[in-house]
């Protein structure tokens, strides 16, 4: 018997949403302002995923452009039904809430293509999709409540959707407005069919410390719901500050072929309780049932550190990976890891055999659009990323270089700059609304210049040739201090800081290498 190790998928990888079809798992999570979005991973056993496509991955499909950090994609459902694979979204703009909305894709095949978006006429976010025992196809989803009790509340709706018309059809009904009075944020619900009731599981108390999942069933999808009694029937919130693991929730139920149930969930490794800077990551969870109920980690009561499969061992693996052997080494240009911000790496840089090539912009790194910027998730506490940049196309007044990247208002960089009087080593800390820029003299005398990022729990340091250059603290820059909703991204990226560009930049090296075991919950 082999065991899944949580987070199963560790990093920024909020929101997860599975299905099973035949022997294979299917995940998608949130991306935010990253593309390629939506990534589809597959397993057979729950423990060793593959990347097997991106739902958003064409330009054009949908219009980031000026979306600010953690806005972008939120909370995708996937599920199979009718022949097809549906996945159901929401595009958030924090800025201008009348960009975006939900919008549902479909595909015959998981790897592709997806549809383009059908947009939905129905407010809010967090939407999901299920299929009755007649072939009707119901949406539901969260916005704030019509006529709230308290501040935060929000409700739970669900309405027909006719797929031949490709829209919402007939009466939209409120199922939902949490189980806890005074309770906010019921979100992220799943309805589903089993043993001929209907069951709602969803989240509440706001994803972050105080995050939960509670559960209601029905006899008609419609309602009237009834809460279970043991709401919230799981939460980490309990368990204090000293947890090493917190926020569990925003759950979705997948039956194995065996009969057993498992979850997926999001929750955040804490070293303090309080500061989280990879994220919040996929977690595994066993799910048992008593009188019709769901109970989350029976026995237990929390996310175990691993979850055995008993059935993994008999099934079949072909080109899967497991984070810690996957991410360690050189991050190739075909790597599906690599991102862009609000347009997909093709359009932002050439692959050329091994090597990146990126074509300077005129964007920065502080500019809500698309920036000459390639970067992947850090997904391990303690971590060493070597960067090398062969830089000799760099213009005059451009610079290219290694970020530490929460948002555009709070990254550390550390940048290789053509001046008059040639290459200097630069640094930029953007926290809040504060900026400090230091000149760090020149770099070693090589075509190529190479730039480490070490991360030690909350502690990162950026060094060339064996010299410390800055510092920055993760517990400043996680989502907790920033107010978003990501993890940390590590990445180059080259700019001419609003000029006209001319140059472009070589990313000849890229190396993530988990330095030593990880920090919490493994």
């Amino acid at each position: 018997m082999i065991a899944a190790a949580n987070p199963i998928l560790p990093g920024c990888h909020p929101d997860p949403s599975i299905c099973r079809v035949g022997e294979w798992y299917y995940l998608v999570t949130s991306t935010f302002e990253y593309l390629p979005g939506l990534p589809v991973l597959r397993s057979r056993d729950l423990i060793r995923w593959e990347t097997v496509a991106h739902v958003i991955d064409r330009p054009g499909m949908l219009d980031f452009d000026g979306i600010g950090s953690s806005g972008g994609l939120y909370a995708p459902t996937i599920r199979h039904g009718l022949g097809l694979f549906w996945v159901v979204c929401t595009l958030v703009d924090r800025d201008d809430p009348s960009r975006g909305g939900n919008f549902l894709v479909t595909a015959s095949d998981p790897a592709g293509p997806w549809s383009d978006p059908v947009m939905l006429d129905a407010a809010g976010i967090d939407p999901s999709i299920v299929f009755d025992d007649e072939g009707r196809v119901w949406l539901h989803g969260t916005r704030p409540a019509t006529v709230p009790e308290w501040h935060d509340q929000t409700e739970v709706w669900v309405r027909e959707y006719a797929p031949s018309e490709r829209r919402l059809v007939g009466v939209e009904h409120v199922i939902w407005r949490g189980a806890v009075r005074g309770a906010v944020w019921a979100e992220g619900p799943h309805l589903y069919r089993i043993d001929g009731r209907w069951l709602l599981i969803a989240a509440e108390g706001g994803t972050e410390f105080h995050h939960a999942v509670s559960a209601a069933r029905a006899d008609e999808i419609t309602g009237p719901y009834v809460g279970d009694r043991a709401n919230p029937v799981f939460t980490h919130r309990h368990l204090g500050r000293t947890s090493p693991v917190i926020g569990a929730g925003h759950a979705d139920l997948v039956q194995a072929a065996d009969g057993s149930w498992f979850a997926v969930m999001l929750a955040m490794r804490a070293g303090d309780g309080r500061h989280y800077p990879l994220g919040r990551e996929t977690f595994l969870c066993p799910v048992a049932w008593e009188d019709g109920w769901p109970v989350f980690a029976p026995g237990e009561g929390r996310l175990p550190g691993v979850v055995e499969i008993p059935w993994a061992i008999d099934a079949p693996v072909a080109g899967s990976w497991q984070p810690d052997d996957r991410v360690a080494g050189v991050v190739a240009p075909a790597d599906p890891r690599w991102t862009a911000l609000r347009a997909l790496p093709a359009e932002v840089a050439i692959a050329d055999g091994d090597v990146w090539r990126l074509p300077v912009r005129a964007a920065s790194l502080h500019d809500p659009s698309a920036p000459a910027f390639l970067g992947v998730r850090q997904q391990h506490a303690d971590v060493d990323v070597r960067c090398t940049l062969d830089v000799r196309g760099l213009a005059e007044g451009e610079s290219a270089g290694i970020v530490l990247r929460q948002s555009e208002r709070d990254h550390v960089a550390v940048a290789v700059a053509r001046t008059p009087d040639g290459l200097r080593l630069t640094s930029e800390r953007r926290l809040g609304g504060e900026v400090l820029r230091r000149d760090h003299g020149a770099p070693a005398e090589a075509p190529e210049v190479e730039v480490v990022v070490s991360g030690r729990g909350h502690d990162y340091a950026f060094r060339h040739e064996g010299r410390d250059l800055e510092a920055a603290d993760g517990r400043e820059l996680d989502a907790s201090a920033t107010g978003g909703f990501l993890g940390l991204w590590i990445g180059a990226y080259a700019t001419s800081a609003g000029a006209e560009p001319s140059g472009e930049v070589r990313i000849t090296r890229f190396a993530y290498a988990p330095a030593q075991a990880d920090h919490g919950g493994r």
